[in-house]
């Protein structure tokens, strides 16, 4: 199993702006950011969410909205409002907004093929 990490931004509500290095995990629902990152582009939550691990445990997270931007394309996003040694993640969601898949087998970020139905 290979690890990717890909550059990015997020922009808070306030114009704020911090780069991000993110791993990408197709396993993970939601884009988390870590506590630094949210705290300082002006993030507030908007809701909360029961979340389970990859160990079956679960916890209980803060979620917001961002604008996050990618080499491969930005959008606004939901993230999880991440924790104190929370690491930075790139989810399937904030992945389908931007129409964009990861392929294991490359390593990489690639567009999505976008069906209509």
């Amino acid at each position: 199993m290979g690890i990717t990490y890909i550059e990015g931004r997020v922009r808070g509500p306030t114009g704020r702006e911090e780069g991000v290095r993110f791993l990408v995990d197709s396993g993970a629902t939601y884009t988390l950011l870590p506590k630094r990152v949210w705290e300082k582009i002006e993030l507030k939550p908007v809701r909360e969410h029961v979340f389970v691990l990859a160990d079956g445990s679960e916890v209980r997270r803060k979620v917001s909205e961002c604008y996050i931007m990618l080499p491969q394309g930005e959008a606004h996003t939901p993230v999880v409002l991440g924790e104190e040694g929370d690491e930075a993640l790139l989810g399937v969601v904030t992945l389908g907004i931007l129409g964009l898949v990861f392929d294991p087998f490359r390593r990489e970020l690639r567009p999505m093929r976008m069906l209509l139905v």
